[in-house]
């Protein structure tokens, strides 16, 4: 007859349970090494979806890039006329968009204007080359699959970018983003120099104080020289130099064309005998067929100005105020804000208001002295200029116009000037007053008359062809447009 042992069976079922506790534990531990081996691949699937991003953004922010630069596009024929504008606006000037404001970039998801394959050897060679390719920096990450350029799905916009890449992990992590370009629309400056009003006064030091290369004149009212020989004679056969008319045994240049609405008056007439014009001057041209000037919309301006360059208020004094906040003690000179340190200190676009920052009136008009010894950007200034540059000023390499009617680079000259105290634009609603001996690459326009302060004054003037393109150095050809972005997949 057997007898149950209490002790025994507490100890049995002490260790039963023991049993169960580890299995709950081995099974938890299990649990917990599978979840984390699950975070682990999520993880490292999520860190290859944002560099799948990463590379796709990248890839549209080169297509940015080929608005930019042509160099961005070189050795690629199929890009070359990529950032020419096409069409022309209302008011006749070369624009990415028609005269209805419809853009030059017209094709479909399924049509594009623009398409780069890797299934293409050539496209991908252009894409991909780890030493040539467009993509080369990214190479170690991934590579662009599939490059598309059509249409905008938004009207005003310039076009849609749509871009597929994959990254270089086994599997590929594949990432296709779609985002909008818009264009600035700054209307171009088609003349080395423009003038409201009249260019000079009619007494002996206080002539037209301005001399042009490479590109036109143009006085709404009238121009007063010295001397008719300052005009120089338009010839295809006038070397490309870095020579200003001073240097030179007879003034002449390749594009260099007057059209002056009134009349052209000469203080200093050789030998008392009537004054004989070169060809290349026309006057005369108001009331027809009119001088035609280009208008730079004071609001548009502002508003570009707030959003892609620097906005200034301006007081009586001339001192100038960031964001348009006038506030005492805290104004600014204008060469602490003009003033560049060298070639490549580039200041983009410097946008000085009004006095009391509503359109410009005759009774509203700031004047801005700049004196800095050089200055590398666009100064547009809704009031009066005068302008003194200072020093000897910086070298700068340049391109002349394209010959003839071509307009590639490849038909431009290389140039470098020496001495420049100015490299953009100087764009004034008011009066322009020249202090002093100015070289400037670029253009000036003046909404009012251009005049020199003193006898010896003088503003010689290279036109850069690519502002008759509306490419202007510091602001930005294309942009994305706000709230465009999306991922397909």
């Amino acid at each position: 007859m057997s007898h149950f042992n209490v002790k025994d069976g507490q100890q049995g079922i002490a260790l039963l349970g023991a049993m169960i506790v580890a299995l709950i534990l081995s099974l938890l531990g299990a649990t917990l090494l599978n979840l984390a081996g699950q975070e682990t691949v999520s993880a490292g699937l999520a860190n290859q979806a944002a560099v799948a991003q990463q590379l796709a953004d990248a890839a549209g922010e080169m297509v940015v890039a080929w608005f930019h630069s042509h160099q961005t596009t070189a050795g690629a024929p199929q890009l070359s006329s990529f950032r020419e504008k096409r069409n022309h606006d209302r008011e006749g000037a070369p624009s990415f968009f028609d005269a209805f404001g419809r853009s030059q970039f017209v094709g479909t998801a399924d049509q594009p204007d623009v398409r780069l394959q890797t299934d293409n050897p050539s496209d991908n060679r252009l894409l991909n080359d780890p030493e040539t390719g467009m993509f080369r920096a990214m190479t170690h990450l991934g590579q662009v699959e599939e490059l598309k350029v059509y249409a905008p799905a938004k009207p005003g916009l310039l076009c849609t970018i749509d871009t597929t890449v994959a990254t270089n992990t086994n599997p590929p992590v594949k990432q296709s983003i779609l985002m909008q370009l818009g264009a600035l629309d700054l209307p171009p400056l088609r003349a080395a120099v423009q003038v409201g009003l009249h260019l000079g006064r009619f007494q002996p030091g206080s002539e037209s104080p301005v001399s042009v290369h490479w590109g036109e004149l143009r006085v709404g009212g009238d121009l007063v020289l010295s001397q008719a020989e300052e005009i120089p004679l338009k010839s295809a056969l006038a070397p490309v130099t870095p020579q200003a008319y001073d240097e030179m045994t007879h003034r002449e240049d390749r594009w260099m064309e007057g059209w002056i609405g009134g009349t052209v008056q000469v203080t200093q007439p050789s030998s008392g005998q009537a004054p004989n014009f070169p060809s290349n001057l026309h006057m005369g041209q108001n009331p027809i067929p009119g001088v035609r000037l280009d208008q730079w919309n004071y609001e548009h301006t502002k508003r570009v100005a707030k959003r892609f360059g620097r906005y200034f208020a301006i007081d009586r004094e001339g001192l100038l105020y960031p964001q348009g906040i006038v506030e005492p003690g805290r104004g600014l000179s204008p060469d602490e804000v003009f003033r560049s340190q060298g070639s490549g200190d580039q200041h983009g676009l410097i946008f000085v208001d009004t006095l009391d920052q509503m359109a410009p009136r005759p009774d509203n008009l700031g004047v801005v002295k700049l004196h800095a010894s050089y200055f590398e950007g666009m100064a547009v200034v809704q009031g009066h200029v005068v302008l003194a540059s200072s020093g000897s000023g910086q070298p700068i390499r340049v391109l002349s116009p394209p010959q003839g009617d071509q307009s590639t680079d490849a038909a431009r000259t290389s140039v470098q000037l020496s001495g420049m105290h100015f490299n953009g634009v100087l764009h004034a609603s008011g009066d322009i007053t020249i202090a002093g001996r100015v070289r400037l690459y670029g253009a000036v326009a003046a909404g009012g008359a251009i005049t020199s302060a003193s006898s010896g004054s003088s503003l010689e003037v290279w036109y850069d062809h690519d502002l008759s393109r509306g490419f202007y150095r510091g602001l930005p050809v294309v942009y994305r447009a706000p709230g465009t972005w999306m991922t397909r997949y």
